[in-house]
C-alpha cells in the first residue's frame, strides 16, 4: 500500500489580469522552489483598487506537496 505524506504552505499571488491569473502567479513562481506541488485550495480573495481605480487581485492559497523520501 502506498503511503502519502504532504506539506502544507500558504502564498499569495497578485495579478493586474484576475482572480485566476493571480493563482496561475502564485503556483508558477511556487513550482519554482518547491519540489513536487500537488495540489491548492483557495482560502481567500481579495482585491486592492489605488488612487486611479487599477485593481490588483490577490488570493491566498494553500498548496500541498509531497514529501520526499
Amino acid at each position: 500500500m502506498d503511503h502519502h505524506v504532504y506539506k502544507l504552505t500558504e502564498i499569495v499571488g497578485i495579478s493586474k489580469e484576475g482572480m485566476d491569473a493571480a493563482i496561475r502567479v502564485a503556483l508558477d513562481r511556487a513550482r519554482k522552489t518547491v519540489r513536487n506541488v500537488r495540489w491548492f485550495e483557495v482560502v481567500d480573495a481579495r482585491g486592492y483598487v489605488n488612487h486611479e481605480g487599477e485593481i490588483d487581485y490577490q488570493v491566498t492559497l494553500k498548496v500541498g506537496f509531497n514529501l520526499e523520501d
